[in-house]
């Protein structure tokens, strides 16, 4: 599947699923912008690019601000030109009992994990017109399909992203864009073992029996990124080792 010529930018890209999604896109032809909060890790996701012969950059800020938003957009149409694959990866998984969270924390994470796709859509959506050719890969989580402990305030934002993904499908369907959303299930990444999960023993529970691994995401986004995908859209492709079966 080659994305050559072809301009993506992945939010979140400074390391797991977001690094693994920016090496696959990259690999698979692309150049790539990687976008996150983390400047450091977003130039090592690169910089790895660049050593394995890809092109990217490195744009540091808040997903869920238009102003850093249009800086990177900027950067990224001076550096590598108009953007037609949008990854919106960028997000926070936090655990917190319904009775702790707070008006401040529904809100930021809301922010975040949802205003934040709709602005980076709105950024670049006016590209993938102008192009006649678009793919958007939103990233959403089981967590909204089965719901989960302690959760509600991820669950609730994830359940918005796979909603906005239909909406937009239907919206664009016809102007050569694709929206997809991918929710994964229990990816072993560097978020996963700072959490609160006992990552092997849940694991055990899945059908699998096992966490999956970044680069199976990696692999569903680069497929709904790809030209063999031009008829998927509106598509929740759940790579999740069979706990939510859809």
């Amino acid at each position: 599947m080659s994305l050559t010529g072809k301009v993506a930018v992945v939010t979140g890209g400074a390391r797991g699923l977001g690094r693994a999604i920016s090496l696959k896109l990259a690999g698979d032809g692309a150049a790539v912008s990687v976008w996150d909060l983390s400047l450091e890790g977003a130039l090592e996701t690169a910089a790895m690019i660049e050593q394995s012969g890809g092109q990217a950059i490195a744009c540091e800020g808040d997903a869920s601000s238009a102003a850093d938003i249009a800086q990177a957009v900027d950067r990224t149409h001076e550096a590598l030109g108009a953007v037609t694959v949008l990854v919106n990866n960028a997000a926070l998984s936090p655990f917190s009992s319904f009775e702790d969270i707070t008006e401040e924390m529904w809100d930021r994470l809301m922010a975040i994990n949802l205003k934040g796709p709709f602005l980076c859509c709105k950024a670049m959506i006016p590209d993938m017109l102008a192009e006649g050719w678009g793919r958007i890969i939103n990233i959403s989580s089981s967590s909204a399909q089965t719901g989960a402990r302690a959760m509600a305030h991820y669950g609730a934002s994830k359940g918005g992203v796979i909603g906005l993904t239909k909406c937009l499908a239907q919206e664009y369907a016809t102007r050569g864009i694709t929206v997809n959303t991918v929710p994964p299930g229990f990816v072993d990444t560097e978020g996963l073992r700072e959490a609160p999960v006992n990552v092997d023993g849940f694991a055990r529970t899945t059908p699998m029996g096992r966490p999956g691994k970044p680069a199976n995401i990696a692999a569903a986004v680069a497929f709904l990124a790809s030209e063999e995908a031009d008829y998927i859209t509106g598509h929740t492709l759940g790579v999740n080792g069979g706990r939510y079966c859809n």
